[in-house]
């Protein structure tokens, strides 16, 4: 018999769908809704749901990536209960119980199914959340649109084959819900990640080589020529432009590692700007080409921004994991990624950054132009951003006041996805830059230990 058949659960569909909630009358219920809940079809993942209170509410969730080790599968487990623990306990107090998938693609054609390798790892989760006092109360593996709970150990109770995840032509009453919430998950994990891959051959060659040529004379560009560039080339995208020469789009590539150059296009957020800065980020984050990958890390959380803004969480979720998986360190990323953990909207983020273009543009325009970009007989500029292979940490914010939360637990591989949402204070009327607007600047932080190595984001 599984966990499940006894008592119902209810989950939230997330802000899109104004926290609607539905009832899941047991595990077949629980697969069908889970790319629901999380925007997307997680694949090669570990997802825990809390449960709150007496009534067994959504409480948080997280998705981690599924170790390449079955070494690392123990401590995989105690940092994904830590995670959902210590997140709970910052809403209100730890959850009574938990939901776990483990999902991850079939193997090779006719090859067994992968729930009986999973099983270990679900057994680590089981010890892990038991040791802090919170019961599971379903585990399923998730596979190949098939699902299987770890839970039921009666003879003949389950198809060793594993349960169809949809039961037939038409979706189940939790999805049909979701459906009618206007949920609808935008394809997999993977499939969004694909979409912002460097370009290959033979396009690649040409960026390739203007990306070693703007390498050699970005010490060149000052920050108000890297304004000039963003600025032209978010007029160029709004007038219906798909792509800028390769020359102009590793200078540009190399100008926003300047965070001042960077935090202007934090600004083009506005109705009118968010689908070609959109399609921008996109562009530019795929003329990364090697060995250039982390020129890709501050486009990739411009579009996480702005794919937040318009409400697509998914995207916003994956892009910011697979920037936190290419750059740690990265604060800006770091901030966008613990306000969405933390159930915020992003609409007082995005209150005090229109607050901030607005006074810049009602500023007098400075005497003296910008120039027009360097060349490679240019002189270094004395404000040049690092051109290292490593992006540069955003300095802190002098206006913003200082981060009050307290300690939390190391989070090598974790990434949290359908928190409890509540909207944060607005920031002081003085801060400024895209750390300020997050409402909590902070010194840069030593590199944490990551024993699991994040493969890929959400």
């Amino acid at each position: 018999m599984n966990a499940m058949n006894n008592e119902h659960v209810i989950l939230s569909l997330g802000p899109a769908s104004e926290h609607r909630p539905v009832v899941l009358r047991g595990p077949a219920d629980m697969a069908e809704l889970l790319p629901y809940l999380l925007g997307f079809y997680p694949d090669d993942s570990i997802v825990a749901v809390g449960l709150q209170g007496p009534d067994l509410r959504q409480g948080g969730v997280i998705r981690a990536d599924l170790p390449d080790s079955p070494a690392q599968w123990p401590a995989a487990a105690e940092e994904t209960a830590a995670l959902l623990v210590a997140l709970a306990e910052r809403h209100g107090g730890r959850p009574l119980q938990v939901l776990l998938y483990l999902c991850q693609d079939p193997g090779a054609p006719h090859a067994p199914p992968v729930v009986d390798g999973l099983r270990p790892l679900a057994d680590d989760l089981r010890a892990a959340f038991g040791r802090r006092g919170v019961a599971v109360k379903e585990s399923l593996c998730v596979s190949g649109g098939r699902w299987w709970s770890f839970l039921c150990r009666g003879t003949g109770c389950c198809d060793p084959a594993g349960n169809p995840v949809r039961r037939g032509p038409d979706p189940g009453p939790a999805a049909a819900a979701a459906t009618v919430a206007g949920l609808v998950p935008r394809g997999s994990r993977k499939a969004i990640i694909g979409g912002l891959v460097p370009i290959g051959p033979p396009e690649d060659a040409a960026q390739r080589g203007a990306l070693a040529r703007a390498e050699a004379v970005a010490g060149a560009l000052s920050r108000e020529q890297g304004i000039g560039l963003l600025d032209q080339a978010v007029a160029e995208f709004a007038a219906g432009a798909r792509e800028l020469d390769p020359d102009r789009t590793a200078l540009l590539l190399f100008a926003l590692r300047d965070r001042t150059v960077r935090d202007r296009g934090v600004e083009y957020v506005r109705p009118a700007e968010l689908a070609p800065a959109e399609r921008l980020w996109r562009f530019l984050a795929r003329r990364a080409v090697p060995p250039y990958e982390s020129c890709a890390v501050a486009p990739l959380t411009l579009l996480a921004w702005a794919s937040w803004v318009a409400g697509d969480t998914a995207t916003t979720r994956v892009v910011l994991g697979h920037v936190l998986s290419l750059a740690p360190d990265y604060l800006l990323a770091e901030l966008l990624h613990e306000s969405l953990n933390d159930g915020m909207t992003p609409a007082a983020l995005l209150a005090a950054v229109d607050a901030q273009r607005r006074r810049r543009e009602q500023r007098p325009p400075a005497s003296a132009p910008a120039g027009d970009p360097p060349s490679a007989d240019d002189p270094p500029s004395v404000d040049a951003p690092s051109t290292d292979g490593v992006p540069p940490a955003d300095p802190p914010s002098a206006a913003a006041p200082p981060t009050r939360r307290p300690p939390r637990p190391r989070r090598p591989a974790l990434r949290r996805a359908t928190p409890p949402t509540r909207a944060p204070a607005a920031p002081p009327a003085g801060a400024v830059g895209a750390g300020a607007a997050a409402g909590r600047a902070r010194p840069r932080r030593p590199r944490r230990h990551r024993p699991i190595p994040v493969r890929s984001p959400c």
